[in-house]
């Protein structure tokens, strides 16, 4: 669709802005800028390669590595799937900063190495694995400067960023070949994980969260680095 329009612009003479999804507003105009946000979801999911950004659902994450709490982990070959459904619950710029916090459930699935100690359990295992992760509303902040881009105008640059997280609703563990297929000892470590999900959720999902943060603040970058501040904003 951003390519038709372009195409269009180009043909007619007409000076269309970059990025034709979002709707400018003022800084200070929070109930536009979040129609604006929540309107301009649906290119971000499915991706504007014109613009740099990528396809948020599925999201294809190679690998994902932790080590806290004497729990290693390594989850590769990671699909994520249910973003497409997020929802913006508030989003707010001052002072240099922009924070967003959005809900979603989610769904992970892929391959796992896991070794050391999950909560009480002594945990080993190799395979494939699925989480499902219900409710999850994560609150991202960017620290934001104006720099000068490669079309003379001022743009965005995102110099640091930061998120937290709560799940509200629960997750569900499935970790195949645990103990190598020993199912005697695989049975009540999943019980005992999916019985205390918010628990297990503080040492398995600090590496996921960040990991998908990371994409979707990529995305924006690549947002920012290709469109003027005075075409986003007001």
């Amino acid at each position: 669709m951003l390519r038709v329009l372009c195409f269009v612009c180009v043909m007619f003479g007409v000076n269309c802005v970059s990025a034709p999804f979002i709707k400018p507003c003022a800084k200070s105009d929070s109930a536009c800028i979040q129609a604006s946000a929540r309107a301009a979801i649906p290119y971000f999911i499915t991706g504007v390669p014109e613009l740099g950004i990528s396809s948020l659902d599925p999201l294809k994450l190679a690998v994902i590595k932790g080590d806290q709490e004497g729990l290693r982990l390594t989850f590769t070959n990671t699909v994520v799937t249910g973003l497409r459904d997020a929802a913006i619950e508030d989003i707010k710029q001052d002072a240099g900063k922009l924070t967003v916090t959005a809900r979603s459930s989610v769904a992970l699935r892929g391959d796992y190495t896991l070794g050391g100690r999950l909560l009480l359990f002594p945990i080993r295992g190799e395979g494939k694995y699925n989480i499902k992760i219900q409710d999850i509303v994560i609150k991202s902040t960017v620290d934001l400067k104006s720099v000068e881009g490669a079309d003379g105008k001022p743009h965005w640059n995102i110099t640091k960023w930061r998120h937290s997280y709560r799940v509200h609703t629960g997750a569900q563990f499935d970790f195949d070949n645990l103990f190598n297929g020993n199912k005697f000892l695989a049975t009540p470590v999943h019980e005992f994980v999916n019985l205390n999900w918010r628990e297990v959720m503080q040492e398995v999902a600090p590496p996921i969260v960040r990991a998908i943060v990371a994409v979707v603040i990529d995305n924006i970058r690549a947002l920012f680095n290709m469109v003027p501040i005075d075409e986003l904003q007001l």
